[in-house]
């Protein structure tokens, strides 16, 4: 697993939510300028989790971006998987992104790679916004 900037900057501005937005929609540009990320590249990804059902957008002047859940119902691992896909090293040992690989010939080499996406998914399904707010 590797994070996409994808994942960083919407980690980084549903953290932002998360601080600011509990009763109130917050404009995009204050998300992109307090954390320094593009404005055209964070309209594109807040459509993404829009979809996800992750976030909430009104329009208008008294418009922006709210969490659509609480902080503690939105999980890391939700996030990247969103984004980024797999979780695991290698697709052959992904249990939502499943792909077949030449590992899967080894099995001890195989198990590891389980261990691993074991891990990390347990770490990041464990994490949520609340946890890093």
């Amino acid at each position: 697993m590797k994070l996409t900037t994808q994942s960083e900057y919407s980690l980084l501005a549903l953290l932002y939510l998360a601080r600011h937005g509990k009763d109130k929609y917050i404009p995009l540009a204050d998300i992109a300028k307090d954390q320094e990320l593009p404005f055209k590249y964070l309209e594109h990804l807040m459509r993404t989790l829009i979809r996800a059902g992750i976030v909430r957008g009104l329009k208008g002047q008294h418009g922006g971006y709210q969490l659509a859940h609480k902080p503690e119902e939105i999980s890391i691992a939700q996030i990247i998987r969103l984004l980024d896909g797999a979780l695991a090293p290698i697709g052959s040992v992904s249990r939502y992104f499943y792909k077949p690989s030449l590992i899967e010939k080894e099995k001890k080499l195989s198990k590891v790679m389980q261990d691993i996406r074991d891990y990390v998914s347990s770490k990041l399904e464990a994490l949520t916004l609340k946890d890093l707010i």
